[in-house]
């Protein structure tokens, strides 16, 4: 049986960065019997959950593929034995090991038994027994926030935000340069380990792999390479809008010759959602003094900045030549880590447009019923002000007499010398200063 980690996974295991996920994993095994730990490739799910596995078995490995196959089909409880918790890395291989993991949880009848990763959504329904309510947990992996991959200092708390400081204090020492090179490289647990030439050139082998091989084998249907590189640069100039399938296929049909209709571009779309390329944002719907519609469409978002680089073909000098684009994919980024640190505190991360325009970048809500609002800007006293300006006037359409006024109210910011507090309340927090 599998269970040995080799001399390189050894060595990245040593090199291991902390992630945020670590604790909400630990936290989810001590309450359930089996933990699936989804999300992109790459993102680290495998390396996080064999530090915290103590046997494992690799499903994809090359050398003994056929015969775990093989097993699963005709005695997967085979491949269930170890030590735990026991890592089964990508299980939808082999979909029969949801239900022996089910059924080995149920009658050992204790708790932290395995970990499953997975990469992509693809088990259909009818391929598993038992949806795994009540043994099984779920976690989403992303690519690393900026305090998991050290380039923020995380002075800044969020959970110190909800508790309304009067006064907070931190030093940004990220400049405008530095966050380009960020957007662009990502969060990709492996870049961060490399020459800043090489991590680069990361997120570019990431979409090439997303469009040559991942899209289409998700669910084993062929799709058009050329719609899938046309589709994802609309996607990446859409970074933060709330735009239709619709749109995206006026978009597509600019370039193609062939018949389109929005059936193919959402099955294209849910491909990239199936794979985890994709995470788009939800509606939040607070209680309004006035009777103003809540625009309920969900907001476009890569799950990391850098697959938007990629699909556009361009790097941290276009980003700093072209304001607007750059403004664009570090909300994507700001995004990402917010979704993270939102996540240890058990939070959501929603988005906020209303048909008067009024729009929030980010709304972070609790399961206790606290929330933050959040404006997202590059920097500079003038867009600082504007955020300031769009908090305050969302804040005063909300009818605190059916809900909690928010925690706190907070700008966002690429640059900035510090983190501080605004005589009106409002909080000016440069990214490179925030954590969980």
């Amino acid at each position: 049986m599998q269970g040995q980690i080799t001399q390189m996974e050894a060595y990245f295991m040593k090199e291991y960065k902390k992630r945020i996920a670590d604790e909400l994993i630990k936290k989810k095994l001590k309450g359930k019997g089996a933990v699936l730990v989804e999300g992109p490739k790459w993102c680290g799910k495998t390396t996080t959950s064999e530090v915290l596995s103590k046997s494992v078995l690799y499903m994809s490995k090359p050398d003994s593929l056929k015969q775990n196959v093989m097993l699963a089909d005709i005695s997967p409880s085979l491949l269930l034995e170890g030590e735990i918790p026991r890592l089964i890395d990508e299980w939808q291989i082999a979909p029969k090991l949801w239900d022996a993991v089910r059924y080995k949880v149920d009658h050992r009848n204790e708790e932290g038994q395995f970990i499953l990763t997975g990469s992509a959504v693809s088990v259909k329904p009818d391929e598993i027994q038992h949806t795994g309510t009540g043994r099984f947990a779920w976690i989403m992996m992303r690519p690393m926030s900026l305090f998991e991959s050290g380039e923020s200092n995380g002075n800044v708390k969020l959970t110190d935000l909800f508790k309304t400081p009067e006064k907070i204090a931190a030093i940004n020492v990220l400049d405008l340069q530095r966050i380009a090179f960020l957007v662009c490289r990502g969060g990709w647990p492996r870049a961060t380990f490399m020459e800043d030439e090489v991590a680069l050139e990361q997120a570019y082998d990431y979409y090439n792999a997303i469009v040559n091989q991942d899209i289409s084998r998700v669910d084993g249907v062929k799709r058009d390479i050329e719609r899938v590189k046309t589709l994802m640069r609309s996607y990446a100039r859409n970074q933060g809008a709330q735009i239709s399938n619709a749109m995206l296929k006026a978009d597509m049909k600019a370039n193609d010759v062939d018949y389109l209709d929005e059936d193919t571009v959402m099955s294209y779309v849910n491909a990239l959602k199936k794979i985890f390329v994709i995470e788009d944002m939800p509606a939040w719907n607070p209680n309004l003094r006035s009777k103003t519609a809540i625009r309920t469409s969900d907001t476009r978002y890569y799950i990391d900045p850098s697959i938007a680089v990629a699909a556009l073909g361009i790097g941290p000098n276009d980003l700093i030549g072209d304001l607007e684009t750059f403004g664009l994919l570090f909300e994507t980024m700001c995004i990402r880590d917010l979704r993270v640190y939102a996540d240890a505190l058990g939070g959501s991360v929603y988005h906020y447009r209303d048909k008067t325009g009024l729009e929030c970048d980010a709304v972070i809500h609790l399961r206790n019923g606290s929330y933050g609002l959040i404006e997202i800007k590059l920097g500079g006293d003038e867009a600082i002000q504007h955020g300031a300006d769009t908090l305050k006037a969302l804040e005063k359409k909300i009818d605190t007499d059916r809900m909690k006024a928010p925690a706190f109210l907070m700008v966002l910011t690429a640059v900035g010398d510090y983190a501080y507090r605004r005589e009106d309340g409002i909080y000016v927090v440069p990214v490179g200063c925030l954590r969980d």
